[in-house]
């Protein structure tokens, strides 16, 4: 599996609790931008709309822009496919207190664009500070201060 993609700040901004791994429906022109590596997961959020799982705010910017149909909106809401047993385990998970739908990577698998998508609750001001002061405190012992 080759990563295309990588939302590094999610796993800083929401502690994780589950993982899903999830196809995307793209067009072809779409597809190829991906596999480039062009595609940018910051800011994305998945929602649950009338039994459909879809991912939005993912920007995904045309692979020629100059053949690119006229009214491509590269951060158009996508469907994300997956099972109707996850969808509803997903739908329960999210009307909890807080808990969101995070899309952490997309990568190559057996073919097929896929979209690794975490379960996550937003993280306080307080635990991001800790979550950085540990970081610092493991990379001076690494540097031996």
């Amino acid at each position: 599996m080759s990563e295309l993609a990588v939302n590094r700040r999610a796993t800083f901004d929401y502690e994780i609790f589950e993982k899903f791994e999830a196809g995307i429906e793209l067009k072809g022109f779409e597809v190829k931008s991906v596999a480039a590596g062009r595609a940018n997961l910051a800011g994305a959020h998945a929602i649950i709309r009338n039994g459909e799982a879809w991912l939005v705010n993912l920007d995904i910017p045309p692979y020629q822009p100059n053949n690119t149909p006229s009214g491509y909106d590269p951060k158009r809401t996508r469907r994300l496919l997956l099972n109707r047993s996850e969808i509803s385990a997903l739908i329960g998970k999210t009307k909890e207190k807080g808990l969101t739908l995070v899309p952490l990577k997309m990568y190559h698998k057996n073919g097929k664009i896929k979209v690794e998508i975490g379960l996550g609750r937003n993280r306080k001001k307080a635990d991001k500070r800790d979550i950085i002061r540990k970081r610092e405190v493991a990379r001076e012992i690494r540097e031996g201060f």
